[in-house]
């Protein structure tokens, strides 16, 4: 079959073959970095300690981070993508995702947040690959129809790739969140097939509900998705100008990846960096930062209330999943990790009910939240 050019995929409708895309990336000399860390606290009692969300099959048969695998296994072999996660968490990935090679599950040995695991991924793709264009993916988050993701990631990458430039994906938003980063849009830099590219006047996080309505209503201003596309050296010549000692230690240990030393060396390196979010850290202070206006379905599945849009609702506003039976009570979000366990709902609205195993979770929908003091108290009665 000849090669692929990237113009052949023309748009989500048509019909291109995953060895056609499969073609494209590698054209792009592409790796997939996912990011899989996460506590996943404000899933409790579902998502646990020894089992946080992004492991969890909320949906169907596929674990959060098994979908986000599946929305990329079209276009990058499982020799090139890479999951990064916290040491402990290194059997569950390769139990959930065996087409992986052993050493390309990382284990971060303590939470340094996002930048350590950006820099440590950066480091591992030079030594291991050379300069790959980096796609870095989450492990949480609800992403339709597949199709589309792919046709708007291909794109950006192909820019990236050609201009060196960083490259986010940008979410329109749907209303003023406050959990989320914003991405203030600048000039039009280019078009490919109803994907629009832009320039980045500023990156600005996780703003007050008075700022976020205010950007929403300029129409100026995207959410960040936190999936990033980059050359290997664009993102490292970054990190080493603004995080100059996360580059230095991390960058050394990466010197013993696959050797006796490797585990010991990654812990020191953690050990001297201080945590700090790669937007903070490096995008928000970057030159030259571009995003797509992503037009796929997008949602951050945060917490509870992001799950409603899920499940099945009933004539009284009630999101359910499991035996559910209710009376005079609206606009509860009740979920049973056993699809056959049956509870009753009486009299009661707003709230968030959970049945899993042998916890049980009850909240106002207006305070769920602050579950996560509870865990912090629970997981620190337990150690």
């Amino acid at each position: 079959m000849a090669a692929c050019d990237p113009g052949e995929y023309r748009s989500a409708e048509m019909s291109v073959s995953a060895h056609c895309k499969r073609e494209i990336m590698d054209s792009l000399d592409a790796v997939a970095v996912i990011m899989a860390g996460g506590t996943g606290t404000r899933f409790w009692p579902l998502s646990t300690s020894e089992k946080p969300k992004q492991f969890l099959k909320l949906f169907d048969d596929r674990s959060l981070l098994q979908k986000s695998y599946d929305r990329i296994a079209d276009l990058i072999p499982p020799e090139r993508i890479v999951v990064l996660t916290n040491a402990s968490f290194v059997p569950l990935v390769r139990e959930q995702l065996p087409q992986l090679p052993a050493d390309n599950v990382i284990g971060e040995p303590m939470k340094r947040d996002t930048a350590a695991a950006v820099c440590l991924g950066a480091a591992l793709c030079r030594k291991r690959f050379g300069n790959p264009l980096m796609v870095v993916l989450t492990a949480d988050h609800m992403i339709e129809p597949v199709n589309l993701f792919q046709k708007v990631l291909m794109s950006a990458a192909k820019a990236a790739r050609a201009s060196g430039a960083i490259y986010t994906l940008g979410i329109c938003p749907h209303f003023p969140a406050v959990g989320y980063g914003y991405l203030e849009l600048g000039e039009k830099v280019e078009s490919e097939d109803g994907v629009e590219h832009f320039h980045l006047c500023r990156i600005k996080e996780k703003p007050d509900a008075e700022t976020a309505a205010a950007y929403v209503l300029s129409g100026k201003f995207l959410w960040n998705s936190g999936m990033f596309i980059w050359n290997t050296d664009t993102i490292i010549r970054e990190i080493q100008t603004h995080l100059p000692e996360h580059w230095r230690a991390i960058s050394e240990a990466v010197r013993h990846d696959r050797t006796p030393l490797w585990e010991e060396s990654l812990c020191q390196a953690f050990d001297q960096v201080k945590p700090i979010s790669i937007d903070y850290g490096v995008m928000e202070k970057a030159m030259q930062v571009r995003c797509v206006a992503s037009t796929f379905s997008w949602t951050d599945l945060g917490g509870w209330l992001a799950l409603a849009d899920f499940l099945e609702r009933d004539r009284d506003d009630n999101c359910c999943r499991g035996q559910v039976m209710t009376l005079d009570a609206t606009g509860n979000i009740v979920f049973c990790e056993d699809r056959d366990d049956l509870v009753m709902v009486v009299g009661i609205d707003d709230l968030v009910v959970v049945r899993a195993g042998t916890r049980t979770l009850i909240a106002k929908k207006d305070r769920v939240e602050e579950i996560r003091k509870l865990v912090q108290n629970l997981e620190a009665t337990t150690l």
